[in-house]
C-alpha cells in the first residue's frame, strides 16, 4: 500500500516494504507551454557521507550520478538517462538503487532536478507543473511512497525532490521539496564537489 507524503515527511522504506532489496525512484513533471527555448529538466543523485555538522557531502565527483554519468562507482545507483521533453506519460526519469550494494560510507542521497541552461533561457520552475517523486519496490513494481510538489517555485531553477538516507542501518526516504536559485554546477559545489 502506497503512502502519500507531504513536505518534510519521512518513511522507513524497509518497514513499509519488508524484504526490500532495490528501489526505483520515478520522477515526473509537465512543462507548460512557454515562449522561446524548450525546457530540459535533468535529475541527479548525489552519494554523500555526513560532515561533522551532519550535512551531506559528496564522497567524490564520481559519486554524482546523472544523465552523463549513469552509474555510481559501487554499481548500486543507475540513472535511466536524459528525457529532454517531459512530455511522456508516467515517470520522465528513473533512478534505480540496489540498497545492498550501496557503499557503506554513503549515508544520504539527495535527489535533485535542475533546468538545463535556466539562466540563459530565463526559465524557472514556475512553468513546470505536476512535479512528483515516487518510490517503488523495483522487484515487485509496487509503489511504496509518493510525493507531489505543489508549492510555488516560480523563482527557482533547482529543486530537491527528496532524499534517500540511512538511519540505524535502515533506508528511509524524506519528501524535501526545497527550491533553490542554483544551477547544477553550483549545486555540485554546495555538496562539496568540484566542476
Amino acid at each position: 500500500m502506497s503512502t502519500t507524503l507531504q513536505t518534510g515527511h519521512r518513511i522507513n522504506l524497509e518497514k513499509s516494504a519488508p524484504g526490500l532489496k532495490r528501489v526505483r525512484i520515478g520522477l515526473g513533471w509537465k512543462v507548460n507551454a512557454a515562449e522561446g527555448h524548450a525546457f530540459d529538466l535533468d535529475s541527479s543523485v548525489f552519494l554523500c557521507k555526513k560532515d561533522v555538522d551532519d550535512h551531506p557531502v559528496m564522497i567524490s565527483n564520481a559519486h554524482f550520478v546523472y544523465y552523463n554519468h549513469t552509474t555510481s562507482p559501487d554499481g548500486a545507483v543507475v540513472h535511466s538517462g536524459d528525457n529532454r521533453t517531459g512530455d511522456k506519460d508516467g515517470d520522465d526519469e528513473i533512478i534505480t538503487v540496489d540498497l545492498g550494494k550501496v557503499d557503506a560510507a554513503v549515508m544520504e542521497m539527495p535527489i535533485v532536478v535542475t533546468i538545463h541552461d535556466a539562466e540563459v533561457r530565463k526559465q524557472n520552475f514556475g512553468s513546470v507543473s505536476g512535479a512528483y517523486v515516487k518510490v517503488y519496490n523495483a522487484d515487485t513494481g509496487e509503489t511504496i511512497a509518493e510525493y507531489n510538489l505543489n508549492e510555488d517555485y516560480s523563482d527557482k531553477t533547482a529543486l530537491q525532490f527528496g532524499s534517500l538516507y540511512r538511519k540505524d542501518g535502515e533506508w528511509r526516504f524524506q519528501a524535501v521539496g526545497a527550491g533553490f536559485k542554483l544551477n547544477l554546477a553550483t549545486f555540485i559545489r554546495k555538496l562539496g564537489g568540484t566542476v
